[in-house]
């Protein structure tokens, strides 16, 4: 039996980036937050279906399809940062998957009528995005190294981080 394979309009279009510059992600988790204060301050359930959404073009593709993502790569990093730190995609894109179930949680939420639950998620979003912007803390990647630790992440998925994981052991 042959396998199909992939066409050439669909090959890389959902291809998230490896390695990607920490200044970007650290860029994008500030302007992340800024929206995600807006989100509670406002609280209406849009505004967390943007949050949402924004999430959802990160794992997607990275910055490609993500307005944050462009910003930060384009504009931010080289204009304020000017600083390049290349660390392994895999880890980013797992923490924007955990971004997406947090930030999509407060849209049901707050379209459900439980505001005050939906600003909770929120807040517990906006403390994880300030550790990665102000530190370089990035919560879902030590979960992502734990995962693959635990084997439940193979460790194909990112050699660099099995290799980081085991020497820091």
């Amino acid at each position: 039996m042959a396998v199909a394979e992939t066409p050439s309009w669909h090959r890389g279009a959902f291809d998230f980036p490896n390695p990607v510059n920490d200044y970007a992600a650290r860029s994008t988790a500030g302007l992340v937050i800024a929206l995600a204060i807006v989100a509670i301050a406002v609280d209406k359930p849009w505004l967390y279906g943007l949050l949402a959404l924004g999430f959802a073009l990160r794992v997607a593709g990275g910055p490609r399809y993500s307005p944050f993502g462009r910003l930060a790569v384009h504009v931010i990093v080289p204009r304020i940062w000017k600083r390049t730190k290349m660390v392994p995609g895999p880890p980013k894109r797992f923490a924007q998957t955990i971004g997406l179930v947090f930030s999509g949680c407060a849209f049901v939420l707050s379209a459900a009528g439980f505001g005050l639950a939906a600003q909770i998620v929120v807040g517990l979003l906006i403390v994880a995005a300030f550790l990665e912007f102000a530190f370089g803390l990035c919560l879902g990647c030590i979960g992502f190294g734990l995962l693959q630790r635990a084997g439940i992440i193979p460790d194909s998925v990112c050699e660099a981080c099995n290799d980081f994981g085991r020497n820091r052991a």
